[in-house]
C-alpha cells in the first residue's frame, strides 16, 4: 500500500512553484504573468499545509498563514487586473515589452 508522505506534498508544491517561476520568464502576456504568480502562491500554501499537517498536526498554524496567503493573493489579482486594464485602455496591448509605463 502506498502512503503519501511530506515529501511527495513538497514535490507538488515545488513544481508549482518552479512551474510558475518559468511561466513568469517565458511569457510576455501581463494576464500570463499574473496567473503564474498566482500558481506560486498556490505552490506556497501546498507547502504551508502539509507542513503544518505533517510536522505539528496538533496546530493550525499552516492554514492560518494560507488564509492570509490567499487573501494576499486576491488582493494582487484584483490591483493587478486593475493595473492591466488601465494599461490596456492606453495602449491597446497586454504585451509586457510593448508598453514601458513602469520603468524609469
Amino acid at each position: 500500500m502506498l502512503s503519501i508522505t511530506l515529501n511527495h506534498f513538497l514535490y507538488l508544491a515545488s513544481a508549482l512553484f518552479c512551474l510558475g517561476i518559468f511561466g513568469i520568464i517565458v511569457s510576455r502576456n501581463a494576464i500570463k504573468v499574473l496567473l503564474s504568480i498566482e500558481v506560486m502562491l498556490a505552490g506556497v500554501t501546498v507547502a504551508f499545509v502539509a507542513i503544518s499537517r505533517y510536522v505539528t498536526p496538533d496546530t493550525i498554524e499552516g492554514q492560518i498563514i494560507t488564509v492570509f496567503i490567499l487573501t494576499v493573493a486576491a488582493a494582487e489579482a484584483a490591483i493587478g487586473l486593475a493595473i492591466l486594464l488601465a494599461v490596456y485602455r492606453n495602449y491597446q496591448t497586454v504585451d509586457m515589452s510593448r508598453f514601458n509605463l513602469l520603468k524609469w
